[in-house]
């Protein structure tokens, strides 16, 4: 087993923070930071960019300020081999070219055009390889890829935003606004890091949402995906404006889904569920894998945050919780079938607690 060195750690903790300028443009790449590394200084660094090229190898050795020849190479994830979908040369085959002497590598890239071979290339060509430092933090960081990749399904976060006794509107619907304005922030920020945000019809007939992120810089705007069983969706809605939006639909009719269509939408028919008629989210969820998303953040009422929940396909929940209590009166988050048992329960594991402006942000995986 390898004894990584300070020097490893701190390289590796630098590709890492590289990897994150990546974040919201790479998709459905995943975002990854390199750090060349010479006689005990970094001579180039780089990270994936918008759309996912150049990789974030490719980028270090463009920016070396010097030859990388006996360098070594941090990377935060396997560097690619060349394969059936490849846009350019292979990042394996470049650190060869350029005669680096060794590559620590954090993780494996499960991508099937990857898959070991990048890691392959490197060691019948000499190339010192080690593997496996910071993996865990890679694995979180990379999260909703790995998943998307090893599963075919996306990772879907959860939005909730609530009253300390968990109530998100009054009874007569008034919601704006419970959380505060830095709050509302943070959520554009969830929004610009995923791929896509999804809504229910309930959602657009009584807010009509944009789910646009305005409230901070965003080079790539997110998909919009609208889940609307029946079509009831008003040609003016928010949600359909400027293009840029999925609805995906149950039993709507083939000409509403024309009509659709025409005005640049795109409508995907998912199969039903036996006697409810409505979106088999399963199935939805492996559909929009096939279409590459990588992450998708849902923000919607308790009708659907409900059927997400039953349905095992919700894998994170971020809750933002206001100093404000509502009373029993006022709405609910989940709407769930009646327990009939503690052991029923939805159980979370939490990850981060953490306070934005006067609200607290809370993030708790689903357990598995």
């Amino acid at each position: 087993m390898t004894r990584f060195t300070a020097l490893d750690y701190a390289m590796m903790s630098r590709a890492i923070q590289l990897a994150e300028k990546g974040r919201a443009v790479t998709t459905p790449n995943p975002f990854v930071g390199c750090v060349i590394v010479k006689h005990g200084r970094i001579i180039g660094e780089g990270f994936t960019r918008a759309g996912g090229r150049p990789h974030a190898e490719a980028d270090a050795l463009e920016n070396c300020q010097e030859s990388a020849e006996g360098s070594t190479v941090y990377s935060t994830l396997e560097p690619c081999a060349l394969h059936a979908n490849s846009r350019g040369p292979a990042c394996s085959d470049l650190l060869i070219a350029a005669r680096v002497a060794r590559v620590v590598s954090a993780l494996h890239d499960p991508f099937d055009g990857v898959d070991g071979k990048g890691h392959d290339n490197l060691v019948r060509a000499g190339i010192t390889l080690d593997t496996g430092l910071m993996s865990a933090e890679v694995e979180r960081q990379l999260k909703a890829f790995l998943q998307r990749v090893r599963s075919g399904r996306p990772y879907l976060t959860m939005k909730v935003a609530a009253s300390l006794d968990g109530k998100t509107a009054l009874a007569n619907g008034l919601s704006k606004w419970i959380t505060s304005a830095e709050a509302r922030r943070d959520v554009h920020a969830m929004r610009r890091d995923s791929c896509a945000v999804m809504t229910g019809i309930g959602t657009v007939l009584v807010d009509d949402p944009a789910l646009t992120v305005r409230e901070i810089p965003c080079e790539r705007q997110p998909l919009r995906i609208l889940l609307d069983s029946r079509l009831d969706v008003a040609d003016g809605a928010k949600i359909l404006l400027g293009g840029n939006t999925m609805v995906v639909t149950a039993t709507g009719t083939e000409a509403r889904a024309n009509t659709l269509r025409a005005a640049g939408i795109d409508v995907c028919r998912v199969p039903t569920e036996a006697v409810k008629g409505k979106v088999d989210l399963t199935a939805m969820m492996q559909m929009l894998g096939g279409r590459k998303l990588n992450a998708i953040m849902v923000e919607t009422g308790a009708k659907l945050n409900g059927s997400l929940l039953a349905a095992g396909v919700v894998d994170e929940i971020v809750a933002y919780v206001a100093p404000s209590i509502l009373g029993d009166d006022a709405k609910g988050l989940f709407a769930l079938e009646p327990l009939a048992s503690l052991g029923d329960k939805i159980m979370l594991s939490f990850s981060d607690v953490c306070q934005i402006g006067p609200d607290l942000r809370i993030t708790a995986r689903i357990a598995k």
